[in-house]
């Protein structure tokens, strides 16, 4: 059965694997990046979100199987809370209606293992309050300090777990049959990753920050594979799960702990 994608961050890392993989398995894809793309749109300013919206609107026809909201930074500025907290939202709920027409609608964004650091309260609570001036100006503050400035990203991404754990079971995703869920990578070797990655000493201490003992860093392809199933009509009862494809991370560093 060929189904219809919408892809974010396709141009590039697991927003392209995955792209890739529902192509040969013969759906549709729907990209979207602000690459060259399908769909060419900044997700990190509200104009870029509404004409996501519009443009995709247009080239579906009005119904779409599922969306993967997938398009991330890593930088230690604004514009990672931008793009991978409000500009993910901005991509579920605005796309959200047109999954309606869909006999098995699925919504998938991702997260990541560095939701598990301590984050920064400030940034966390104007995001989860989703103020975007405050988060912003937060944001830009931590920027400012190197010390600080890499707190923005996992941050993000936990404000981004929270609030897939607090919609997922609403009226608006569960009550209409959508399954909505992330998926929280480890290391993963991508262009965004590269500055790490390529070097003996980056790996290692990437490594220390990151421990994954189950096989390492990992290929775009392997996060894009469990994407896709979670996008399945197959996966119709995973509601507000955050699943850590992260080599071990999560049980090395929480241990005991599930939440």
């Amino acid at each position: 059965m060929t189904r219809t994608y919408v892809v974010t961050g396709a141009a590039s890392g697991i927003g392209q694997a995955t792209r890739e993989l529902l192509i040969e398995r013969g759906h549709r894809v729907i990209g979207v990046d602000v690459s060259p793309s399908d769909v060419t749109v900044d997700l990190g300013t509200p104009e870029g979100r509404a004409d996501l919206v519009d443009r995709v609107w247009d080239l579906s026809g009005g119904t779409v199987d599922a969306v993967l909201a997938v398009a991330g930074l890593a930088s230690p500025t604004p514009a990672t809370v931008a793009v991978n907290y409000f500009g993910t939202i901005a991509t579920l709920q605005g796309l959200r209606p047109l999954l309606a027409s869909s006999p098995a609608p699925r919504a998938v964004a991702v997260s990541s293992m560095a939701a598990l650091f301590p984050p920064d309260e400030a940034l966390l609570e104007a995001l989860t309050r989703e103020d975007e001036p405050a988060s912003t100006q937060r944001a830009s503050a931590l920027a400012s300090d190197p010390q600080t400035g890499g707190l923005i990203y996992g941050t993000a991404k936990r404000a981004l777990s929270r609030w897939i754990r607090r919609a997922a079971p609403t009226a608006e995703w569960a009550g209409a049959s959508i399954p909505l869920n992330a998926i929280a990578p480890g290391v993963v070797r991508t262009p965004m990753t590269a500055d790490f990655t390529s070097t003996e000493e980056g790996r290692w201490q990437l490594a220390e920050m990151v421990p994954m003992p189950l096989n390492g860093f990992f290929e775009p392809r392997d996060a894009a594979e469990l994407l896709v199933w979670l996008a399945s009509v197959e996966n119709a009862h995973l509601c507000g799960q955050i699943i850590y494809i992260d080599g071990g991370s999560d049980a090395v560093i929480r241990g005991d702990s599930v939440w």
